[in-house]
């Protein structure tokens, strides 16, 4: 449904700052403002207070005695409080920088020029050993400043996780390698259990939404190259509602990823982060977000997590410890 607008001012485009490793650094993804854009005022629904709780601190702790950067804390995710209270958390690898400038995306944009963390792979394997997770989720930056995207450190740092945490299920949520059959099949042959790649909008709207160098058909192909590479790896992807989409894009989108052996989606309401990042068109009611996970159903994914404040690695474990698919949680 849409709603009442609320008037904003114009805010100039993102802050540039030099961050502790000498980059060169646009807060918040920002690369132009919104003119003065009217926002929509949220429905009932949509309010949700982050409550502090010791196990949360806890995880916090964690994270920032080993350097690691989370997506929860970077994207300004609305279930950090409830996530990391569980014990779940999605680690960000390669930085907190990324080459992209998408315009629904609040992480920070530069050019780490090559740098990476040699220590990441295992702090991060200790990190989750001390957050005791049974199913991690590691995500990461763009990082098309490297040859290989990252692949073969994303790799590293599945192998050092597994090799101290043998029963902990691990997702890697990834960059796209800009299509590169070759940096997906690195990454594959790590051990990893799930293999995501967010599609993130239908096709219509990829751009401006995606940051040109990401695609559509783009992220269908990655998805389906991971899928070919290990058939016992489940492959995931998330869309944002919306962003002005219609109920038959949403239907089209969801026919193309089943034709490309896509076995998991989630769907979620767009939070615009800043006002110079793309407006929410509309709010989708937690009805028609009940109907849209019913049509994912129907066409033969394993799972489908709809929900307002649903976000591509949402409580990850419970979608597939509940549906049985395999992964040995329980």
């Amino acid at each position: 449904m849409g709603g009442k607008r609320i008037p904003t001012t114009q805010i100039d485009s993102g802050h540039k700052f030099t961050n502790e490793r000498g980059m060169s650094v646009i807060k918040d993804g920002i690369k132009a403002s919104s003119s003065g854009t009217d926002r929509l005022a949220k429905p009932d629904w949509l309010r949700m207070r982050v409550q502090s709780s010791p196990k949360l601190d806890a995880v916090r702790s964690i994270v920032h005695e080993h350097g690691l950067a989370t997506v929860c804390e970077e994207a300004k995710c609305p279930n950090i409080g409830e996530c990391w209270s569980a014990g779940t958390a999605t680690i960000m690898l390669m930085g907190d920088v990324c080459t992209r400038a998408c315009r629904f995306c609040s992480v920070n944009t530069g050019n780490p020029r090559g740098w990476l963390d040699p220590e990441e792979p295992q702090n991060t394997a200790e990190a989750v050993q001390l957050m005791s997770l049974k199913y991690v989720v590691l995500t990461s930056v763009n990082r098309d400043d490297l040859p290989d995207g990252g692949a073969s450190h994303y790799a590293e740092v599945v192998r050092a996780t597994k090799a101290l945490n043998p029963e902990t299920a691990v997702e890697a949520l990834t960059p796209d390698f800009l299509g590169d059959r070759s940096a997906v099949e690195t990454l594959l042959d790590s051990g990893i259990e799930v293999f995501a790649q967010n599609v993130e909008t239908v096709e219509r709207l990829t751009h401006p939404v995606r940051d040109p160098r990401a695609g559509y058909q783009q992220t269908l192909d990655v998805l389906a190259m991971g899928k070919a590479c290990r058939p016992d790896v489940l492959t995931k992807t998330s869309l944002m509602l919306g962003l002005g989409e219609r109920d038959d894009e949403i239907q089209t989108c969801m026919d193309d990823l089943r034709r490309h052996n896509i076995d998991v989606l989630t769907l979620g309401q767009y939070l615009q982060p800043t006002q110079n990042h793309l407006p929410v068109e509309r709010f989708v009611t937690p009805d028609e977000f009940e109907q849209y996970r019913e049509w994912g159903l129907e066409r033969g994914f394993l799972e489908v997590v709809s929900g307002v404040f649903v976000r591509s690695s949402y409580r990850a474990e419970r979608v597939l410890e509940h549906n049985n698919v395999g992964l040995g949680l329980s």
